[in-house]
């Protein structure tokens, strides 16, 4: 029962943050292209995509009507937040680097417990004792 709230509470957390980040992204657009450009990336093409991607993205792993579009979506969010954690740390932004850091960290215990909370299983994910 502890694995299924732990799935539940890290997914929630997840969509929170990747949901909230959108929000972000959608009104403060101006400080977010800057920051992006500070990064060394072309916000004005980044931003729009990132917004579709950030809510797009949570709703495939809640949502889970697919599940390899659900797996697709773990491992996009995987890439993302590995990527977005190194482009921070490369200009010494310890503090810009720290959802990322969390959002990993959420990412690793929803995707480990999932087959444990969900009905239909990803042949990638941990496998229960009752599945195998």
């Amino acid at each position: 029962m502890a694995t299924v709230y732990t799935y539940w509470i890290s997914t929630a957390l997840l969509s929170l943050l990747y949901l909230s980040s959108a929000a972000l992204y959608v009104a403060k657009r101006d400080y977010v292209e800057k920051a992006q450009a500070d990064l060394g990336y072309l916000a004005t093409y980044l931003v729009p995509f990132m917004i579709v991607v950030k809510i797009l993205g949570p709703l495939a792993i809640l949502t889970r009507f697919n599940v390899p579009l659900s797996d697709l979506a773990y491992t996009g969010i995987f890439y993302h937040l590995i990527l977005s954690g190194m482009a921070h740390l490369g200009v010494r932004s310890l503090k810009g680097a720290a959802p990322a850091i969390i959002g990993l960290a959420l990412l690793a215990a929803s995707f480990t417990t999932q087959n444990y909370a969900r009905d239909v299983s990803s042949p990638y994910a941990l496998q229960t004792a009752a599945q195998q």
